[in-house]
């Protein structure tokens, strides 16, 4: 069976601006009002009838009719922005329940229950949000080294919690994920029968170069039925169901799939099992690049349902038809012994499997889960940590940081990590949540805030200073986010100063680069900060604009810049300077010739002629590392921003009093070429938040922010607008600002701008 053609996800439709129409007769370069409603006509209690819709994600530019579902009509066009117009309808927006929160209409992430579900889907512009930004970043070792890997299973009370929300919540208290740089592979775990990752637990994941998989489980007697329904037929049966597992992957630009099969199989279903697991991992090879299929141990060679704790002959023959096998967790010593004899060159292909609660006969989990991977490691295998949230479920919340950073730094030794290879590099070090949002050291909204897309790429929490210097997560401030990293230590007296190491990168150094570091020291200290850097091939490689700290040491100091080069201003105008809320900023331009870029430390040092021990508390806001070059291309603009999907309701009365205004929700899409982006920004302007609608040109006064899109295309979820007043029109105003992969904030007048006039029916 022929399979489904995917659209390419990362190329939104080019929609290039229509020239703006002139008034005949008029001055020149005076646009005209509102366009002619071409073909358009009169809906019920005068709304406009939908237009037609289509492209993928995406409205069409021609729309001249709008309705709850449909693009508005475009009736004014050129800069600043342009503007449609809508008439106000109560009745709902059709929108598919499996896509959006029925109470909120805000994105959700989704999953199937049946064969007929499956088979059914096709990618459509729902699926648009749920499109991962890019796949995972470069990272050294590949994944296919031959190193032993951790996997990471992730099962949580069912699944698709605060996490299911694309767009974000105000969850409090929410389970995070933040040790990324020791993990290889993850495995979103639940018990539907395809189970969908969702999308911002891809989006942190590839952005720490680990590949994400979903899992396609059957179990009990309806487990069975669909088994049969496709595996006792003809290959056509079982080809159908793996060619929509690998178009769903490669459409919303996860990794894979873990197969676990958790019911009996009949002697035909269990011949063609095996069949199935190669024609999967055979399509996903050539469509997703890095792609990975799992077995899990579950049913063997006869049919039964029968965990075996180890690799056998009993169940090999699954192992040889896909790229691995994930072993239940009631393995001991002997198991291990075994295995070895039967893996043959693919010892790292064996993930050992071990449950972190600690069910059944284990050899460890919990705090004592060391033990497990100690025996794991000593043979030589990969390890799959299934449910390491026992930290969040059966701790105490409220110590959920210090247990999860315990959790994680008792098993380290056993852990290794990976490199970054890929620049820019950029990172707030926020964790994807907060108790308040801050831009650039600017509070822009107070209360709590979960996003695990939003998550920046993480430090190598453990590698404090040899012990000289705690580093954790603090969402007590931020410069951008909603965290910093905190490192709290001392400098001893022997010592000159303190080195911390936070990243380890392989990058082929680009000829000059331009470092930043945005740091915060927390009450009187005398102590230096400094950043520092590590380069490889040191008999070739040399590096300008730095002290080095050796004739013979390979790490080097960079000398701050004091003046930023002019070429650079625009990026670099912050450099040298202590900015709001007590941060600085220290700007650095190192030249390189022949070199690779390998490890970042932070340094702190002792003043000059002190002798005693000195402590310091230093909160660390943003590293970049940039291609200097690169900050010299000009950055594509977001183009063609439309609006569609509305929905309106009138907002609860404030108190005894009428209805104070209206609640409106709507999709914004736009066009941009995600490559070159890490994120985009949304705000509201001039109309929203129950102010005078007016109907004038936008104002001057700062937009408020909405939320991260990591898309071309935001939900707009009830956004508090005032009621248009009869004969007149109410706006509201939306505009897009592109966070380009480099870290630096585009000047407000380069954002695209959209404006929407709405008026109230029979005005």
């Amino acid at each position: 069976m022929e399979a489904p053609t995917a659209p390419d996800p990362a190329e939104p439709l080019r929609r290039e601006r229509p020239p703006r129409r002139r008034c005949a007769g008029g001055p020149a370069g005076k646009p005209c009002g509102p366009a002619p409603r071409r073909g358009g006509r009169a809906g019920v209690g005068g709304r406009l009838a939908r237009a037609p819709r289509g492209g993928h994600g995406r409205s069409r530019r021609r729309s001249v009719a709008f309705g709850p579902h449909g693009p508005a009509p475009r009736i004014e066009e050129g800069p600043p922005e342009a503007v449609f117009r809508e008439v106000v309808s109560f009745t709902p927006a059709p929108l598919r329940d499996r896509y959006y929160d029925k109470d909120t209409s805000s994105p959700i992430s989704f999953y199937f229950s049946s064969l007929e579900e499956l088979l059914a889907w096709r990618p459509g512009e729902d699926d648009g949000f749920h499109v991962a930004l890019s796949p995972p970043e470069g990272r050294q070792p590949p994944l296919r080294s031959g190193r032993p890997r951790t996997l990471l299973c992730h099962d949580m009370m069912g699944g698709y919690l605060d996490d299911r929300f694309v767009q974000g919540s105000a969850a409090q208290s929410p389970y995070a994920f933040y040790h990324w740089q020791y993990v290889d592979v993850f495995v979103y775990f639940s018990h539907h029968m395809v189970t969908i990752p969702p999308v911002g637990w891809t989006n942190a994941a590839h952005r720490h170069g680990v590949c994400v998989l979903g899992t396609f489980i059957t179990e009990w007697q309806e487990g069975g039925r669909q088994c049969e329904a496709f595996l006792a037929g003809d290959e056509r049966s079982y080809q159908a169901v793996a060619d929509q597992l690998v178009l769903i992957a490669q459409v919303l630009r996860f990794d894979g799939w873990l197969v676990n099969i958790e019911n009996a199989l009949s002697v035909t279903a269990v011949e063609n099992m095996p069949r199935f697991l190669q024609y999967l991992t055979t399509q996903l090879h050539q469509r997703v690049p890095g792609g990975l299929v799992l077995w899990y141990d579950s049913v063997i060679s006869s049919g039964q349902l029968k965990w075996q704790n180890e690799l056998n002959a009993h169940n090999s023959v699954f192992f040889d038809s896909c790229d691995g096998f994930f072993t239940n967790y009631n393995w001991q010593k002997e198991h291990l012994e075994r295995m070895q004899g039967l893996a043959g060159g693919r010892l790292a292909d064996i993930y050992v499997g071990v449950d972190v609660f600690a069910r059944g006969n284990v050899v460890g989990g919990g705090f004592d889960t060391s033990k497990s991977l100690e025996l794991i490691r000593t043979h030589g295998f990969s390890v799959a940590l299934f449910a390491p949230g026992w930290v969040y479920e059966c701790l105490e919340k409220k110590d959920f940081f210090q247990n999860q950073d315990k959790f994680w730094g008792l098993l380290t030794s056993y852990l290794p990590t990976h490199s970054i290879c890929s620049l820019p590099f950029v990172t707030s070090f926020c964790l994807g949540l907060g108790t308040r949002r801050v831009c650039y050291g600017q509070e822009e909204a107070v209360g709590p805030w979960y996003h695990p897309g939003a998550q920046e790429v993480q430090p190598l929490f453990g590698e404090g200073g040899r012990g000289r210097v705690d580093m954790h997560s603090c969402l007590a401030d931020a410069w951008n986010g909603g965290s910093s990293l905190l490192l709290r230590g001392a400098i001893p007296p022997a010592a000159r100063a303190v080195p911390v190491r936070l990243f380890s990168l392989q990058v082929p150094a680009p000829p000059k680069i331009f470092l930043s570091l945005v740091y915060k020291l927390e009450g009187p200290s005398n102590v230096e900060v400094a950043l520092e850097l590590t380069t490889g091939d040191v008999g070739s490689c040399h590096v300008g604009g730095v002290s080095a700290l050796n004739e013979t040491s390979s790490r080097h100091s960079p000398r701050p810049l004091r003046v930023p080069p002019t070429k650079l201003a625009r990026w670099t105008g912050r450099c040298g300077q202590h900015l709001s809320g007590g941060w600085v900023q220290r700007c650095y331009e190192v030249s390189l010739r022949g070199c690779s870029l390998r490890d970042l430390f932070v340094t702190f040092s002792r003043p000059p002629g002190s002798r005693a021990e000195e402590s310091f508390v230093c909160r660390l806001g943003e590293l970049q590392v940039v291609d200097a070059e690169s900050l010299l291309s000009p950055l594509p603009r977001v183009q063609a921003t439309s609006v569609s999907h509305v929905r309106w309701q009138r907002a609860p009365p404030q108190g005894e009093g009428p209805p104070s205004g209206l609640r409106l929700s709507c999709t914004l899409h736009w066009s941009f070429l995600p490559r070159h982006v890490r994120c985009f920004r949304v705000h509201c302007g001039r109309g929203a938040g129950g102010a005078s609608p007016g109907s004038g040109a936008p104002g001057p006064e700062k937009p408020t922010f909405l939320g991260l899109a990591f898309v071309n295309q935001y939900r707009v979820v009830d956004l508090a607008v005032a009621a248009a007043e009869p004969g007149q029109d109410g706006r509201v105003e939306f505009l897009v600002e592109p966070v380009p992969k480099e870290g630096f904030r585009v000047p407000q007048a380069e954002w695209d701008r959209v404006a929407m006039l709405y008026s109230m029916p029979g005005t």
